[in-house]
């Protein structure tokens, strides 16, 4: 299992979708696990710029996660976990198949840019901001935690094509997985 982290905007749908072409795992997004809920609480909540509530992310990327491992297939993780909390739920029940943290890091300043230029409805700059704050205070106590189970957390430069980022993360899957 590879769970890719980062702040909106930097390419973890992207590059977890690109990774799993090349790698044959199956992508696992909770920001699109959501969308395709179509609950319209669900989307004023993604589009006011705050977090579904943790219990509804957490049955369905669990639900996602435990039948892809039962299946045998290998996951790759996009937007979750995204607080401590779930972060020790991962790391008491799968940290066994968990073999790497890729954090995919990009400047703000090109974030936003980025963001702007999709143009999805909740990409407010209000809304975008209180995803940057929610998100940059729980990266590093969740990076601790699976740490602590022997998780190799990995940054990436998440700057140039798709295909260049793609090609960095790709160099780093290969060297964890081979060791």
């Amino acid at each position: 299992m590879i769970i890719l982290m980062g702040l909106a905007g930097s390419g973890k749908s992207t590059q977890g979708q690109l990774l799993a072409a090349a790698t044959g795992k199956v992508w696992l997004s909770a920001g699109q696990v959501l969308r395709d809920t179509g609950d319209p609480e669900v989307k004023a909540t993604q589009e006011s710029g705050k977090l579904v509530p943790n219990e509804l992310v957490e049955r369905l990327m669990i639900d996602g996660m435990l039948k892809a491992v039962r299946e045998g297939k290998d996951v790759i993780i996009d937007g979750f976990p995204r607080d401590a909390e779930q972060a020790k739920w991962l790391a008491e029940n799968l940290a066994t198949v968990m073999k790497l943290v890729l954090i995919i890091e990009v400047p703000k300043s090109e974030l936003i840019r980025r963001l702007e230029l999709r143009g999805r409805s909740d990409d407010t700059r209000e809304a975008i901001e209180e995803r940057f704050r929610i998100v940059e205070q729980n990266i590093c106590s969740i990076c601790k935690i699976l740490s602590a189970k022997g998780i190799k957390i990995k940054k990436v430069d998440g700057m140039g094509t798709p295909e260049e980022v793609s090609m960095r993360i790709q160099q780093v899957v290969t060297e964890v997985e081979n060791v």
